[in-house]
């Protein structure tokens, strides 16, 4: 007997209370142990368009719908009994006549007549976006046939409603035609076809013992552990013959592919040893507890990985370095300080800290020939070789300085590290957040794992990097050239979120490799109200009607611990603060949009949005170059682009006027 999870059923399970929830598990792995049980109380869906739907009894109230055929059983569907009932008498459960796929299907008879209605008058005002596409190009992309004649009725207005009633890959492939992109096409046949199909094992899983299910059961069931789309599945398992890396926008399953890639990289030999790391501890942790998660039960491929930030990593393994001190960015500036004032430099200090920065200590740069002679990546001042002579005089003053009291830095220590490794440390390493790595980062990871088969592996958005300069990462030795895809399906974000996030940043990035990231084409697979985006007169105008919509969602039977409200820096925590306690949820802590990178909520509130606010003021003044202003620009533009995708369902955009001129990009499109 073959037991299977749809992504139906796991959605559903989401939306029950934590005790219905704990029920339906120990009735879910009472069915993988025994799918016929009398104690199942079994009864057929008798009104239900396909044969094969039963309902297993949770509790009183709570049934689990269940289709069972073949020798196979699989749970589709949780809720409450006439929900539950209704739901399986919608549905059914069929292979695509061309693609092959397994598919739930929603009966085209059942949806509402006036939804349908209003697709036909629509349709009459405005273009048919598919009218002319044949019946084989309309199946080739998963639609179900009964549903051909109401895709090609379509227009912009409809187009959506539609495509939330058809299976994912459907849906994917008319978001992307009707954006004028070429739509996917995956059909197989044979022993490749039904639930085998790469399409279908985005929602169907086969749970092969007990101790799979048991593992499921322990903690919260979340599709990213479960279910991936066949892109993500691609990326998981394809093998490389050098650096490889995956790009995306925000929500679109960067992580989920590190995560498994991970996973899979540590499974398949008893002497791997695995790095998975991110840029912060905080991070670090969270990816930790999903890999308990993805290998449960499996202890000995859980001991191979290690998941951690590289600075760490570079602490731990130079350890024996002879006690060496590390100093911080505020510490060097002093340094910096005190070399300017005994060299009797009048090179402005600003510059000469951006330039240890950005090359000197970036790039390990140890005499004055090399100095001379070093491209100076990312800058756009130009330095005639006496004017380099003469600055360095500061930065070998700071190098003297640095190594009488026993110190150094960061970036040094890690170029220690990955020139003098006398062994591998790890067989592959894994990099999330791979957008905001630093040169003695990627030359570490490089030296650890670079010419390996699979050894090096990047996940990473260069549209949210904020940290880092960017830099040519071939000149620090890792090429991906050819090796690099991006994703296109997004998970996190509703349509209405992704599309309105997506103006703050051009439809193209490029990289200073010289390479560029597409960023059109991109699909949500769920949908949500519109984004609100206000100015108001005063702080406490903002405070008010943001708090107020905070409480509404609270009313609404929204957790609290699933909202979030983000400012930009800490002189704007009192205007969180005030929002926060309008809305009546004191238990709420303000975060600052740099801390939300790699987190998720169902609401979050962007306040504070002044033009004197964002971009940072602060930061434009201390731009000594034309280089540099634009970097400030470009990553402020960033960060607001990250701050307002980790909302899922709702999202608050706000600001006094001035507004910054990001918002208003946002508000004039």
């Amino acid at each position: 007997m073959t037991v299977i999870i749809a992504s139906s059923f796991t959605k559903s399970l989401d939306r029950l209370t934590a005790q219905e929830q704990t029920q339906t598990k120990v009735t879910a792995f009472d069915i993988q142990q025994s799918p016929d049980s009398p104690g199942l109380s079994l009864h057929r869906i008798d009104h239900s368009r396909d044969p094969n739907f039963w309902s297993a009894r949770v509790n009183r109230d709570i049934r689990i719908v269940l289709h069972k055929k073949d020798g196979t059983t699989l749970l589709a569907y949780v809720g409450h009994h006439d929900d539950a009932y209704a739901w399986a008498e919608r549905r059914k459960l069929e292979s695509h006549p061309t693609t092959g796929a397994a598919q739930i299907v929603e009966i085209r008879e059942t949806v509402e007549e006036v939804v349908i209605q209003r697709y036909v008058e629509e349709s009459v005002r405005k273009p048919r976006l598919f009218e002319r596409e044949s019946d084989g190009t309309l199946l080739s992309w998963g639609i179900p046939p009964e549903w051909l004649e109401t895709v090609r009725q379509a227009t912009d207005d409809t187009v959506l409603d539609i495509a939330t009633h058809l299976p994912d890959e459907a849906q994917e492939a008319l978001l992307a035609a009707a954006v004028g992109e070429a739509p996917t096409i995956r059909i197989a046949a044979g022993a490749a076809a039904g639930f085998a199909h790469p399409d279908a094992q985005r929602r169907f899983r086969v749970v092969e013992n007990q101790e799979a299910l048991a593992a499921a059961l322990d903690a919260p069931w979340d599709d990213w552990a479960v279910f991936l789309h066949p892109a993500q599945q691609e990326f998981v398992d394809r093998n490389f013959n050098g650096p490889a890396r995956i790009i995306g926008s925000a929500g679109t399953g960067k992580t989920v592919v590190a995560l498994h890639r991970a996973v899979r990289l540590a499974s398949e030999e008893q002497g791997a040893r695995v790095l998975l790391a991110t840029f912060s501890p905080a991070l670090a942790e969270g990816l930790q507890a999903k890999i308990a998660r993805l290998t449960r039960g499996k202890p000995d491929v859980e001991a191979r990985i290690t998941v951690d930030t590289l600075p760490n990593v570079t602490r731990r393994l130079m350890d024996g370095a002879g006690g060496v001190r590390i100093v911080d960015e505020a510490e060097i500036e002093e340094v910096i300080d005190e070399a300017i004032a005994t060299v009797g430099s009048s090179v402005d200090p600003t510059f000469l800290k951006d330039e240890w920065r950005l090359i000197v200590d970036a790039w390990d740069v140890r005499d004055q020939n090399t100095y001379r002679e070093i491209p100076r990546l990312g800058r756009k001042v130009r330095m005639a070789a006496g004017r380099r002579d003469e600055v360095w005089e500061v930065f070998q003053q700071v190098r003297s300085t640095l190594e009488s009291s026993g110190a150094t830095t960061e970036a040094a220590l890690m170029h220690a590290l990955a020139n003098g490794l006398s062994h591998r440390p790890f067989t592959h390493v894994v990099i999330d957040e791979a957008q905001d790595i630093s040169v003695p980062e990627l030359r570490l990871v490089a030296a650890v794992a670079g010419d390996r088969l699979n050894g090096v592996f990047f996940a990473g958005d260069i549209g949210q990097r904020i940290f880092r300069s960017a830099f040519p990462w071939k000149a620090a030795g890792v090429d991906i050239q050819g090796r690099s895809r991006s994703l296109k399906v997004n998970y996190r974000t509703s349509h209405q979120i992704r599309s309105k996030c997506d103006l703050l940043l051009p439809p193209r990035l490029l990289e200073a490799d010289g390479g560029e990231d597409k960023r059109t084409g991109v699909t949500s697979v769920f949908h949500g109200p519109a984004p609100e985006i206000h100015a108001f007169a005063e702080p406490d105008e903002e405070a008010t009607a943001a708090g107020a919509w905070l409480a509404k969602l609270v009313d609404d039977g929204l957790s609290s611990s699933m909202i979030a409200v983000l400012v930009r820096s800490e002189r704007e925590i009192a205007r969180a603060l005030a929002v926060i306690d309008n809305a009546g949820l004191k238990e709420l802590t303000p975060i600052l949009m740099h801390d939300a990178k790699g987190r998720e909520f169902r609401a979050v509130a962007v306040v504070a949005c002044d033009a004197a606010v964002l971009p940072s003021e602060e930061r434009l003044l201390s731009a000594m170059d034309e280089r540099a202003l634009e970097e400030i620009y470009a990553t402020e533009r960033h960060l607001l682009y990250v701050a307002a995708t980790r909302a899922r369902d709702f999202l608050w955009i706000s600001g006094c006027e001035p507004l910054s001129e990001f918002v208003e990009d946002l508000v004039c499109n």
